[in-house]
């Protein structure tokens, strides 16, 4: 009998861990949703895309990814999860381990245009300090760049 609720245990804490995988997006993922967006910007303009990409659930959003813009000074532009950073000047915002997250971010857009960047950031659903990563690319012919994060 013990053996049988060990094993249903086992069960119960595998179903739970694939049920929360299955949350959570892929680097391939985020990767597809910025390459996707950076052709809808191409096609719609930035505006009609950043007002699309700011709107909760539809085709922007997929698990727990969501797309967020920024101009290279570091203002906020299109924010999948928090409308009211939108328009906010957040170049100085640093990490749980004080690294400047967007000055980097916009560093990869501007000098490579296009990378991946490794931070830790607190997860929505847990608040717990979680690595994370997030694939960053410049918006042609605009002076920004649009990314997606992912939680490893």
């Amino acid at each position: 009998m013990l053996k049988r609720i060990a094993a249903a245990a086992c069960l119960a804490v595998a179903f739970i861990g694939a049920v929360q995988a299955q949350e959570r997006g892929t680097e391939n993922e985020a990767k597809t949703m910025v390459e996707q967006a950076l052709q809808a910007v191409k096609a719609m303009g930035a505006e009609q895309a950043f007002q699309e990409f700011s709107t909760p659930g539809g085709k922007w959003h997929a698990k727990d990814l969501y797309l967020f813009c920024y101009k290279l000074d570091g203002t906020n532009t299109c924010h999948g999860a928090n409308k009211a950073l939108i328009g906010k000047n957040l170049i100085d915002l640093q990490t749980a381990d004080g690294q400047p997250l967007i000055k980097n971010m916009a560093g990869i857009a501007s000098g490579k245009g296009s990378g991946w960047i490794e931070y830790r950031w607190p997860h929505p659903q847990t608040k717990k300090l979680e690595d994370k990563k997030a694939w960053v690319a410049r918006i042609p012919g605009y002076d920004g760049f649009l990314g997606v994060g992912v939680y490893k």
